[in-house]
């Protein structure tokens, strides 16, 4: 790599790193100041789409000009390499801050968000939504700023052909990624509010609304999994935070705030101890009494209202997505003919390199015809690196950073310790060993003993939330009651209401007919 970029900044040392590029301490020479210089991982240069959306990202940033946006002064090519020249910012971000477990009082955490929405609003006033709002794209400076960077998959509102666009790190991004960005449909400003409003429920309780062992099972909670209220999980925080939440995350874009500003504005309220507005306030008993009178719908039949209903057309007719994991891109083109099919790429060790991996919906999932579906083709295996920080994480928050970095948990072994129960006293390869994506990592975590919860009843979706939560491992199996919806949990053992070590196994019986 050249050391002076543009004729003009000198390159230092690598200061971070993610799923596009590199970033490295700069000096503009020409105007005396530091910078952050963005380079484009050079295995990732040679690709015309993430070279395309690379470029993308300086255009976009380059006409935003906000004390909350970190500023992109330049961009250009040396050689081989594509860079994007940015303001330095001192700080460290809210992914780092939450990995510290430093508590987030409630006041705090919402004026960070206020930050982020405020930043928002003048982005999406000009024209530009973000698509990848998250906690390590948003830093806090030294002096307590608030600065949302990497407008990697920014795009212009104006361009309707834009769909989620993959990256190594997906799994981490699906965390917070909206329903319609899960199921693959174009993105507007609502979708950066749900994904604020995934920020704030993270900072406020410690953890995301939803988490999983894979993408697939992230954005299918997303799209469907009832959302658990955040006083749940924290009661001392302010009730109306719960209602600020389910507005600002709800499945269809129709239902949530309708403008960053307006969110922001009930965030103050809050801030000032006083009541939310009585409009947000009537739209949420109007969606409860929804909820509760389409109970009796099955899951597939929701997952396919849900695509019809976000893609704002009447629905027409239902049918089933036929399965096209295995086959190969052509294959499953000519298989899904009359469908919009968003690809996407990512490792994965179980399928063949140009495979495809997974698909979304899943298969037999009942969607209108014409409905667009996401299908990611397998790279092969590829290397990833065993997360450093997992010691003394419980087992929820380790769960969490191995999906992230594209490993699962194959088994946890209960043993006696004097640390905190249920936290990871070892792991298995090493921290900081690179493996093969998509392998298995042994976790000893500190023995202790929790309830079964009673999951007869809920969804399948449901109850792997709630064992998640919980700290179980899942294994599901299938059987048919014609007496019951399909995809009910018709049965589990151990029973509810027994004790069980964290991090066993529960076995869910799920209603589906074969």
């Amino acid at each position: 790599m050249s050391k002076v970029f543009g004729g003009r900044y000198q390159i230092g040392e690598m200061i971070g790193t993610g799923g596009m590029a590199d970033v490295y301490l700069g000096e503009d020479q020409r105007l005396s100041r530091k910078v952050a210089v963005k380079v484009l991982r050079s295995d990732l240069a040679k690709d015309p789409s993430f070279l395309s959306r690379f470029k993308k990202e300086a255009l976009a940033a380059a006409g935003l000009n906000h004390s909350g946006i970190v500023a992109v002064y330049d961009s250009g090519e040396e050689g081989n390499n594509s860079y994007i020249v940015m303001e330095l910012v001192s700080g460290i971000t809210l992914r780092e801050m939450l990995k510290s477990h430093t508590p987030i009082e409630s006041d705090r955490a919402i004026r960070i968000v206020v930050g982020v929405l405020d930043a928002l609003e003048y982005s999406h006033r000009n024209g530009i939504i973000h698509r990848d709002i998250k906690p390590g794209n948003i830093m806090l400076t030294d002096g307590g700023d608030v600065k949302v960077m990497d407008f990697g998959i920014a795009r212009a509102m104006d361009d309707i052909g834009a769909t989620m666009t993959n990256t190594w790190n997906v799994v981490g991004t699906a965390q917070y990624l909206s329903p319609e960005q899960a199921t693959g449909e174009v993105a507007d400003l609502r979708s950066d509010i749900y994904s604020v409003g995934c920020l704030l429920y993270e900072l406020l309780t410690g953890k995301p609304p939803f988490t999983g062992d894979t993408p697939v099972a992230i954005a299918y909670q997303h799209v469907s999994a009832p959302l658990i209220p955040p006083s749940q999980i924290n009661p001392e925080l302010d009730a109306n935070l719960d209602t600020i939440l389910s507005v600002a995350l709800a499945k269809d874009p129709k239902d949530r705030y309708q403008s960053a500003q307006s969110m922001l504005e009930d965030l103050q309220l809050v801030l000032r101890g006083e009541p939310i507005t009585t409009k947000i306030k009537k739209l949420v008993p109007k969606r409860n009494r929804f909820i509760l009178a389409a109970a009796g719908v099955t899951f597939f039949a929701l997952v396919g209202l849900a695509f019809t209903f976000m893609n704002g057309k009447a629905p027409g007719p239902i049918i089933q997505i036929p399965n096209v994991v295995g086959l190969t891109q052509d294959q499953a083109s000519a298989l899904l003919n009359g469908y919009t099919i968003n690809f996407q790429h990512a490792p994965d060790s179980r399928i063949p390199k140009d495979r495809i991996a997974s698909q979304l919906p899943l298969a037999m999932a009942k969607v209108q015809k014409g409905s667009s579906v996401t299908l990611t083709i397998s790279d092969g295996p590829g290397d990833t690196t065993v997360p450093a920080n997992l010691i003394n994480l419980t087992l929820e928050e380790a769960r969490n950073e191995i999906t992230a970095a594209g490993l699962v948990i194959a088994q946890i072994v209960p043993v006696n310790s004097s640390a905190q129960p249920g936290t990871v006293i070892q792991v298995s390869p090493d921290p900081g060993s690179t493996i093969s994506a998509g392998s298995g990592l042994i976790l000893q975590i500190a023995s202790g003993s929790i309830q079964v919860p009673n999951l007869v009843g809920l969804t399948g979706i449901e109850a792997q939330t709630v064992l998640t939560q919980s700290g179980f491992l899942i294994k599901e199996i299938t059987a048919y009651d014609q007496t019951q919806a399909i995809g009910l949990v018709l049965a589990q053992a151990p029973a509810a209401g027994s004790t069980q070590s964290i991090g066993s196994q529960v076995t869910i019986t799920v209603n589906k007919q074969n």
